[in-house]
């Protein structure tokens, strides 16, 4: 099983796929219905080649559309596609789950360029994101789901998607966790301060709380991330040492989804500063740990690294 990085928008070309407008085109039908028979969920739908305008594109300007390329034919496919299914539920509208039987639609299989099912690629605003391939456990698709969010709310997608389905009896006797709403509701608004001061103000009265860390996390990065220096790439190579520059870079790749190169930044930084330049490199890696999250297989090769740098 191989797994891509994420990346920013724009590396798939679908335009062969956008219908003109008027074009004829079956409206979507939510997963497990008669399109499609796989996994079902309020926020999954059936989607092939005649309805790929309207039911991918034109939603993913609203929120995230998570496009999972699969066949039946695979046990793996109906093994993630009830992954997606659950946490798509769970994420009750920050993305919706576009489920496309490679089988059945050739052409955006080509479109893709799938080479194996399932694959699994992010549209945002019209334009696709590559998230990975093969089949992932639900805390490491969770992790990319995340990822996704911060990329949305940087590229200013802060809506949620309707439900496409039932929301079913679990769903709906699930009460809400109101202590994060705050926070969701700024970053939603595209307010990144009033987001930032939720979380921090959660964080004052739950030191531990690790939702709320991560949460905090991802929008600083997408604060600092809005206005980047033209000049900043260049800085950085021509001075190893100049923290700032250092810093800003490892937060952009991160954002384009070159995590490894993010972390590998900064370890060098470590190794080439001190003192206190050495300690806020150090404090900001932990951060972008935070992004990526705790159990990521990158994040803890990383933490071995950081530590053999330090010590």
């Amino acid at each position: 099983m191989s797994q891509s990085n994420f990346s920013r928008p724009g590396a798939v070309d679908l335009s062969s796929l956008r219908k003109p407008a008027g074009a004829p085109g079956a409206p979507g039908a939510p997963a497990g219905g008669a399109a499609g028979g796989g996994p079902a969920g309020a926020y999954v739908l059936e989607v092939g080649e005649a309805n790929f305008q309207s039911d991918v594109i034109e939603r993913s300007l609203q929120a995230p559309v998570v496009v999972e390329l699969y066949s039946p034919r695979s046990q793996g496919s109906n093994a993630l596609g009830a992954v997606l299914a659950q946490l798509s539920t769970e994420y009750a509208g920050k993305f919706l789950v576009a489920r496309i039987d490679v089988d059945a639609n050739p052409q955006v299989a080509q479109a893709f360029g799938v080479q194996a099912v399932p694959t699994v690629i992010a549209i945002l605003r019209g334009q696709p994101v590559p998230l990975f391939q093969g089949v992932l456990g639900e805390p490491e698709v969770r992790q990319y789901l995340d990822q996704l969010l911060t990329v949305a709310v940087a590229n200013g997608i802060t809506g949620r998607a309707e439900p496409v389905g039932p929301v079913g009896e679990a769903a709906e006797e699930e009460a809400p966790n109101l202590r994060y709403e705050q926070a969701e509701n700024a970053v939603a608004a595209g307010d990144l301060d009033g987001a930032i001061a939720a979380y921090e103000e959660l964080l004052k009265e739950t030191p531990n709380d690790a939702e709320a860390k991560s949460g905090l996390a991802r929008v600083q990065l997408v604060k600092r991330t809005q206005d980047v220096p033209a000049d900043v790439r260049t800085r950085a190579a021509d001075n190893p040492t100049d923290v700032e520059a250092q810093l800003l870079v490892a937060d952009v790749d991160l954002m384009g989804g070159h995590v490894d190169d993010a972390f590998a930044r900064l370890i060098s930084t470590v190794q080439a500063t001190s003192g206190d330049e050495r300690n806020a490199v150090r404090l900001h890696l932990l951060e972008l740990f935070e992004v990526v999250g705790a159990d990521d297989e990158r994040v803890v090769k990383a933490r071995r690294r950081l530590m053999a740098a330090l010590f």
